[in-house]
């Protein structure tokens, strides 16, 4: 399984992401500048430039027109996708950690970070309103005092949001009255990465507890843990089997301490339903950040510490793999 390479960054990256069709993969870093590649062979279709700051988090719509992205330059950016063309620029008093475009395209949410003594908001802004976005007035906007939002993802059909905290909390906010419907806590320690599944019936976290784990996206039911030894950063579920990839390994500060081979940086293959790890693969030199399923499940592609982006086409024994029982 020989990967394609992918370097278009400086710093480490952020976040990854295919469009619906998976013909386009999105990638951000620690670095001002937001790349698209074609995924099929790794050829960079361009850039959109105009962040000042480390980019955390992109999204594409659902038809590929539109790309947000929200940055540590404290703004939420709409981009213009075939163009790169800056169409909106939503300033925000702190860093943009979380942003994301609901199943229609036309609503948009971001969570900002607390710090420097903002606290922390998720905003809605609806793009058929330009007026929201000249006053750079959301039509909401739910506080969240306790702890602040790492990562946050649409729920089904666009009523909800299901929110992610440093504290380990899961919430789910209602996205036409902003109050919490529902709230739980699985994970003990911060949940780094949210994606859901292919139908939006499920998702799955990974969080700084060494675990990833499998919940109900209307009820937030716990269904299903997969354990590792270190801190898992992606999680990512394939659309055709019952599969789960996660990327992790240890804090980037710690990593010099270590050898690679120790270090735990491969990607790690569960089965859904078993819970059991089936395959590794190895490749980034530091812990991996971001993981994507492409949307036929024939490849996926991991985003590392080391800037570099991999992706990953499978070979024929891994569509023939069966369990036994």
């Amino acid at each position: 399984m020989k990967p394609i390479l992918l370097q278009g960054h400086e710093r480490s990256i952020t976040q990854i992401k295919y469009n619906r069709e998976g013909d386009l993969l999105f990638t951000v870093a620690k670095d001002p500048t937001v790349n698209v590649w074609y995924s099929v062979n790794g050829e960079r279709l361009g850039t959109y430039n105009g962040h000042t700051g480390a980019v955390w988090c992109v999204d594409a719509d659902w038809d590929t027109k539109h790309v947000l992205t929200g940055s540590a330059d404290n703004s939420c950016r709409l981009w213009d996708c075939e163009t790169g063309k800056q169409l909106a620029l939503l300033k925000t008093n702190s860093a943009v950690r979380t942003c994301g475009f609901d199943f229609g395209g036309n609503i948009i949410m971001f969570s900002t970070d607390k710090q420097m003594g903002y606290q922390c908001f998720v905003s809605f802004f609806d793009l058929r309103d330009p007026s929201q976005i000249d006053s750079n007035e959301p039509y909401m906007k739910i506080p969240c005092s306790d702890s602040k939002i790492t990562s946050a993802v649409w729920g089904p059909l666009g009523e909800c949001i299901i929110a992610g905290h440093e504290s380990g909390e899961l919430n789910q906010f209602s996205a036409k009255s902003g109050e919490v419907l529902v709230n739980i806590k699985e994970h003990s320690r911060q949940i780094n990465d949210i994606q859901l599944s292919r139908d939006m019936t499920m998702f799955v976290t990974a969080s700084k507890d060494n675990t990833s784990k499998l919940f109900d996206s209307t009820t937030l039911e716990h269904q299903k843990t997969f354990r590792t030894e270190r801190p898992v950063n992606s999680a990512a579920l394939s659309p055709n089997y019952d599969h789960v990839v996660l990327g992790g390994g240890q804090e980037a500060m710690d990593v010099t301490t270590t050898s690679t081979r120790i270090g735990k940086f491969e990607a790690r293959f569960f089965h859904l339903a078993i819970e059991e790890e089936f395959g590794r693969v190895k490749g980034h030199f530091g812990p991996i950040n971001s993981v994507a399923f492409h949307p036929d499940g024939k490849s996926y592609s991991s985003g590392g510490e080391d800037g570099y982006v991999r992706i990953h086409y499978f070979d024929p024994q891994y569509f023939e793999f069966e369990f036994e029982a």
